[in-house]
């Protein structure tokens, strides 16, 4: 089987890491694989060293100028039996997910076009997953909140949308002597620091780092917690802005950035507590099921996905979305109550062992897509 994936987007995230991974799984399961992605991006330099045929392009161009690429994308293609695109915000009319079906169409390839999507964001239109009637299409959904979704207010049939976790590598995911000795090494912070509040991914406006840092300014106004600190390991637009608050707010002593990391698993080894306050368009987030599967407590937002692996009170907390007291408390309690912290980890972990295995789930999606083609 010839499997392409499409990726457009310039950032490294979890999505993306996800992605890298898969190609990287399918190549060595002896799949040929393509990507479609923007020139020198995480994706594309990563998957070419995979041994995966990268096909790249502008970024900013094809939003302006796609007839420039179509033949690019048509070539790439068209040897390929399915397409996984990563259902990603349009920009000036363009789509990556219509774009590479009308590519399908013109040159009347036979690739089945799959849109795989955890977000769900209130504006997309019904054809960012359902592109042209006249190219096949499949959709996979990586929460079962996304798939109801789909199906009530979009009206997509059932038939044509599949339920598969992402998963994580959970024999990965695992705190060790020598693995938490390095992550002191790697991630020093201010003496006798605690909690250590994890958040990792990418800074932006939709995962709500903004809460954390008002939480955090909360706990320490009313004289909670005087000890707390904040680990930022990540990369994004909202960088300059969430380095400016924490100056305004005062808590340069308490908050700490650090660059993108491909082994987060030390970024947990480091934390007491992984916070997630998202506040929109998110899914099923990597960095919750990696934290979990290494039994760190997790505190995040009752929004899409999140609940089907957090459950409120026994594998984390869930707060509001855009509850800072909520998120407050959330953090004071599991400090405050260590037991409670370890006993969700606990907790966590097993979920992750049961549900969330990485290798049973990239065998599911090669299972798809197989079973796709045959149809």
């Amino acid at each position: 089987m010839q499997i392409a994936f499409i990726e457009d987007t310039p950032l490294r995230g979890g999505t993306q890491i996800w992605v890298t991974e898969a190609v990287k799984t399918f190549i060595e399961a002896g799949e040929q694989v393509s990507v479609i992605a923007p020139e020198a991006t995480f994706v594309a330099t990563t998957c070419a060293g995979y041994g995966a045929a990268v096909t790249t392009y502008d970024f900013a161009d094809i939003a302006i100028h796609p007839d420039r690429y179509r033949e690019a994308w048509s070539s790439a293609l068209s040897p390929c039996e399915v397409a996984v695109t990563t259902v990603h915000p349009p920009r000036y009319g363009f789509h990556c997910v219509g774009f590479g079906a009308a590519c399908i169409k013109a040159g009347r390839l036979k690739t089945v076009m799959i849109p795989k999507t955890g977000s769900i964001v209130p504006w997309y239109r019904r054809e960012y997953y359902l592109p042209d009637p006249e190219v096949e299409t499949r959709i996979i959904c990586i929460t079962g909140f996304t798939r109801k979704y789909l199906q009530q207010v979009y009206q997509i049939p059932a038939s044509m949308l599949a339920l598969i976790y992402q998963g994580t590598e959970v024999d990965r995911f695992i705190s060790t002597a020598a693995s938490r000795a390095e992550a002191l090494k790697r991630y020093p912070l201010k003496k006798n620091s605690t909690p250590v509040l994890g958040s990792i991914g990418a800074l932006e406006n939709r995962k709500g780092q903004i809460i954390l840092l008002q939480a955090v300014k909360l706990l320490l106004d009313t004289g909670k917690l005087p000890d707390i600190q904040v680990m930022f390991v990540g990369e994004g637009p909202d960088e300059a802005m969430l380095k400016a608050v924490t100056k305004v707010y005062g808590l340069e002593e308490h908050v700490s950035f650090f660059p993108f990391t491909n082994q987060p698993n030390y970024v947990f080894d480091r934390i007491d507590i992984l916070t997630l306050p998202s506040l929109y368009k998110e899914g099923l987030p990597n960095v919750l099921l990696e934290a979990m599967s290494m039994k760190v407590p997790v505190i995040s937002t009752r929004l899409a996905g999140i609940p089907e692996v957090v459950i409120d009170g026994e594998t984390g907390f869930l707060t509001e979305v855009g509850n800072v007291e909520q998120f407050a408390e959330a953090i004071a309690k599991i400090t405050e109550n260590p037991e409670i912290g370890i006993e969700m980890g606990q907790k966590a972990r097993i979920l992750i062992e049961n549900k969330m295995n990485k290798k049973h789930q990239f065998e599911a999606f090669l299972e798809f897509f197989h079973k796709t083609i045959i149809r």
